[in-house]
């Protein structure tokens, strides 16, 4: 599964990056650190995550209908940046990522110690940044743009400041 996300309008869009078609939307919801919704095309909620550190390194949570399935933290900002996501998913299964990097640019997708995608952070003529998320079929899931937006809000502006 190949996916592009950009930052459009206030919301992160969601593309299949073969047919070009929008399949999800990240929309902020509330104000501060807030929480983002993941919807399909018809604006039905699929999954939410929330900032619950706006420390160095953040914490996040993602849930499903208000149940808590997973925690994504950020282990290293600069030696190694990764983020650990650990948790189960709604099925009870339990599930264990690593988005590791080496420049806080393109991060490889490691489920369970084996690659099996990436994100690459993307530079717009606009000067706007853009993720290319990329994983095994077998391994998506709903919740996995969920990850690019974490590696945005926690390697983003460092990104940024880089052009």
């Amino acid at each position: 599964m190949e996916l592009l996300i950009s930052f459009k309008g206030g919301k992160y869009i969601v593309q299949d990056k073969a047919h070009g078609r929008q399949i999800y939307t990240i929309k902020k919801k509330g104000f501060g650190a807030g929480k983002y919704v993941l919807m399909d095309p018809s604006n039905y909620q699929l999954y939410s995550m929330a900032q619950y550190t706006t420390e160095r390194k953040p914490t996040f949570v993602i849930s499903h209908n208000d149940n808590s399935i997973l925690h994504l933290n950020c282990k290293s900002l600069f030696l190694d940046p990764t983020i650990n996501v650990e948790g189960r998913d709604i099925q009870g299964t339990v599930i264990k990522y690593d988005i590791a990097s080496k420049d806080h640019r393109n991060f490889d997708l490691l489920k369970d110690g084996m690659k099996v995608g990436y994100i690459k952070t993307n530079m717009t003529v606009n000067q706007e940044l853009q993720y290319d998320l990329e994983i095994d079929n077998k391994m998506f899931d709903d919740y996995v743009p969920l990850f690019a937006l974490a590696v945005d809000l926690t390697f983003g502006e460092m990104n940024r400041e880089l052009r």
